[in-house]
């Protein structure tokens, strides 16, 4: 492979001075950082010789060269301002070749001016993107034994979270006494001691434990009483992701006093190594993010799971590619590194994916084949479903309902919404009692100042034997997920089912001329909500989940790249809670909850990469990627195409037959993808390839990154060797070619493709003879037949006289000119 000249350097730099308001902002500068220093520096031997070169971050070379950049970093900014007029946060040396400082607008643009630096971006936020899985996707049957069994899966693998930290005291987490884990010695990863306790967050199981809120605290977000200046979580996602991942086998899910099954990660004997860098009251910052990705990387991990994505571009850059962020794990995947990224939750729009790169793997989110529902019925014999994990009411009995809003102590406390039901002191007990009550769903649910938990405390302290919760109006794209609760209760979602069950509810009721009730005679009873219902139409791309087409930048134009990669589990997971968390309210005060969101589904990816990895220990980050996904299904459990949930009209969710754009190459199957057969392998290169390729990037740009010219090009950027292909504006005839790699035993495979007959598909050759370790070409033609100005659909399916089927998906839209 050719040795290509590499860099990249970043400085964040944020403003404290009187003369401007503090700013976060990211710049480049000259001068390789250690993943790619190849030597020119007097008295530094190169570290970096080949390209996709294996590096010991641990070495005296690495060490001394990462000092003299920081040396760097501390000189220039003591040669531009005094002391005292800044504060420097981090220096960046592994990835990037950078620091963070806080500053004055005035002085950031003194920066861009000065001598080696090369460009200046202002930071900017991310966001969160927010168990039955393992046996859905097939996990301790079909992988687990092919490791050794739960006890051996992940075993010695280090999955690094960058996240809202962890709550190191749970189940999911703990150092098992019949099988403990032993010290990893790859791993150099550091422990931070909690301030309240003095005891370390790391017990074998979780072998790092860090945080990062310098830029956060520079810019006035951080409160250290409520956000924890430790790696402690305060908000709950970060415990969710991490033993969705790599939590404990076997570990009883109670909530509410009920079990709902056992939890278990997908790598259950993997190490978790935390990076805090999201707080639960203003989300992150790219500059706390990029120092956590730099430290994972130094650190050692095998795996890095990011359930984050940014709030909206960085103002100055154009290239949804290009920015520290994507640029820092570009880094990453050169050390080796796995990146599993959340797709982002904007669905079911067109082009709302926020993980654009193809060196990350970037999940979408399923709903898989665990439902959960309920009913009410009524006492005129209507059912009424709805959503409720709780126990049902006395059978063949029914009880009285009464509305809130009937059962006032005074009329005057009409200001507090009472009909939410969350105010007991303002509810008469003695009519309450022994009886259903009714409530509202108002706005105060969707803002989160109104919660159902708090609903099921209000029945349970007023003697109430259940409740009932309607949703009289909804906006488009509202998501209700049931909640366990400790009592009987439900939420009737369908607008038409909260009017049938008013309108019950107002003939039964008798009320003098003041609108004062004289008797309550409706009646009806709860059903059990507590055991799921299991479909076959799973999995199903959830409503949510972020939907290509994927963009080159952000005037939204369509890129050469399919985004999203996979599709994982995403839709009402169960796993670790913190019970000081505030991310969900149904759930604080919990150690389990079960919560939705691409942030779910990229843990599942991120642990079953963690698998392959044991298995596979040196392939690369693309040949695991590969695996997965042309080992991916697009059929569901009965066998049926996948469908995604969209809207039909303004509010009401259907179901439609779901594309690449969707799902990107299918739904993970974790037993194929650990013996794939083929992979489409890429490196460092290859990438570089790609991002001098795409149209519309200015080379300086590419350069402010990688400190390395645009002298290499793939012709195209579909040509890079991705296992999809995307052409966005295809005219006449396109050749297309792909490299595979043969990683089992020589294999004799036959080449097939179909499209959707706007456009036509050819592959060459027809057939190919692949031995140990081999790799061959071939071509992918595609031709305008009809410009419809929509996207077609295809596939190229490799198969193989041994077994293995390798597909590929074709995403193509024709032109006239």
């Amino acid at each position: 492979m050719r040795t290509v000249e590499s860099v990249f350097t970043v400085v964040i730099l944020l403003g404290v001075l009187g003369f401007g308001k503090s700013e976060v902002y990211i710049v480049t500068m000259e001068g390789e950082p250690v993943i790619s220093y190849k030597g020119g520096v007097n008295g530094f031997e190169p570290i970096a010789v080949e390209s996709d070169e294996k590096i010991d971050f641990s070495s005296d070379l690495v060490t001394s060269y990462a000092s003299h950049l920081e040396q760097r970093h501390d000189t220039l900014l003591e040669t531009l301002f005094d002391d005292g007029d800044y504060k420097k946060l981090y220096s960046y040396k592994h990835l990037v070749n950078g620091f963070a400082v806080h500053i004055s607008p005035q002085q950031a643009e003194m920066l861009r001016r000065t001598p080696g630096v090369k460009s200046v971006d202002r930071d900017w936020k991310v966001r969160k993107l927010t168990t039955h899985t393992p046996q859905f996707l097939g996990l301790p049957t079909g992988v687990w034994p092919t490791g050794g069994g739960f006890d051996r899966a992940g075993e010695e693998i280090v999955i690094g979270f960058v996240d809202s930290g962890i709550f190191p005291h749970h189940p999911s987490f703990q150092n098992t006494i019949t099988e403990p884990y032993g010290p990893v010695p790859k791993f150099r990863g550091k422990c931070e001691v909690d301030p309240g306790t003095k005891k370390s967050f790391c017990n074998g199981k979780i072998v790092g434990a860090q945080h990062f809120a310098a830029a956060a605290t520079a810019a006035g977000a951080f409160n250290p009483e409520v956000d924890f200046d430790s790696p402690l979580d305060g908000d709950g996602h970060g415990s969710h992701t991490a033993a969705i991942a790599a939590g404990n086998n076997g570990i009883p899910v109670q909530v509410q006093g009920f079990e709902f099954g056992k939890a278990s990660g997908m790598a259950p004997r993997a190490r978790i190594a935390v990076y805090k860098a999201l707080y639960r009251m203003f989300g992150g910052f790219v500059a706390d993010v990029v120092a956590a990705i730099d430290q994972a990387v130094y650190d050692g991990v095998d795996i890095l799971n990011l359930s984050v994505g940014p709030n909206s571009p960085p103002a100055t850059t154009k290239t949804t590619y290009l920015n520290p962020f994507d640029a820092t794990l570009l880094s990453a995947v050169k050390a080796g590194v796995f990146v599993a990224q959340a797709s982002g939750n904007g669905g079911p729009l067109a082009k709302t994916i926020v993980s654009y790169s193809p060196w990350i793997a970037s999940v979408a989110a399923a709903v898989d084949d665990r439902r959960y529902k309920n009913h009410l019925t009524l006492g005129n014999g209507k059912v009424l479903a709805g959503l409720g994990l709780s126990p049902s009411t006395s059978p063949n009995q029914k009880f009285t309902l009464v509305a809130a809003n009937d059962v006032l102590l005074d009329s005057s406390v009409g200001k507090f919404s009472p009909s939410d039901c969350q105010r007991p002191e303002v509810l008469n007990g003695n009519m309450v009692k022994g009886n259903i009550l009714l409530c509202g769903y108002s706005f105060n649910f969707v803002s989160g100042s109104a919660s159902i938990k708090k609903v099921s405390e209000t029945a349970k302290s007023l003697g109430a034997v259940g409740f009932v919760l309607a949703v009289e109006n909804a906006s488009p794209g509202t998501k209700f997920d049931p909640v366990p609760v400790g009592m009987p209760g439900i939420l009737i979602t369908d607008v038409s089912n909260s009017m049938d069950l008013i309108d019950y509810y107002n003939v039964s009721t008798s009320r003098d001329w003041t609108g004062r009730v004289k008797s309550f005679k409706a009646v009806g009873s709860i059903g059990d909500g507590l055991e799921p219902i299991l479909h076959k139409s799973a999995p199903m791309v959830a409503l949510f989940s972020a939907r290509g087409p994927n963009i080159k930048d952000y005037k939204f134009e369509d890129a050469d790249l399919l985004k999203p990669d996979i599709l994982a589990p995403g839709s009402l997971i169960w796993a670790s809670w913190s019970p000081n968390g505030t991310d969900e309210a149904n759930y604080e005060g919990e150690n389990f909850a079960m919560i939705s969101g691409t942030s779910m589904a990229a843990p599942h990816i991120a642990g079953i990469a963690a698998l392959i990895k044991q298995k596979h220990p040196h392939w690369s980050p693309a040949a695991i990627k590969s695996a997965l996904m042309t080992t991916s299904t697009t059929l569901d459990r009965a066998e049926r195409p996948i469908l995604a949930q969209q809207y039909a009209g303004s509010e009401a969710k259907t179901f439609v037959p779901a594309t690449p754009f969707d799902y990107g190459s299918g739904h993970v199957n974790p037993r194929a993808a650990l013996d794939p057969g083929l992979v489409f392998d890429a490196g460092y290169e290859d990438y570089l390839g790609f991002l001098c390729t795409t149209p519309g990037i200015d080379s300086r740009e590419i350069g402010n990154y990688t400190h390395q010219p645009c002298n290499y090009t793939l012709g195209h950027p579909y040509n890079l060797n991705y296992p999809s292909i995307t052409v966005s504006h295809l005219v006449g005839t396109q050749t297309i070619t792909r490299t595979v790699t043969n990683v089992d035993e020589e294999e004799s495979y036959t080449i097939t493709a179909r499209m959707a007959p706007a456009i036509a598909i050819e592959t060459s050759p027809p057939a190919m003879t692949i031995g140990p370790g081999a790799s061959q070409k071939f071509t992918v033609t595609l031709t305008v037949r009809s410009a419809t100005g929509s996207y077609s659909f295809g596939e190229v399916l490799l198969k193989g006289n041994r077994g293995h089927k390798v597909r590929m998906p074709v995403v193509a839209m024709g032109y006239d000119h």
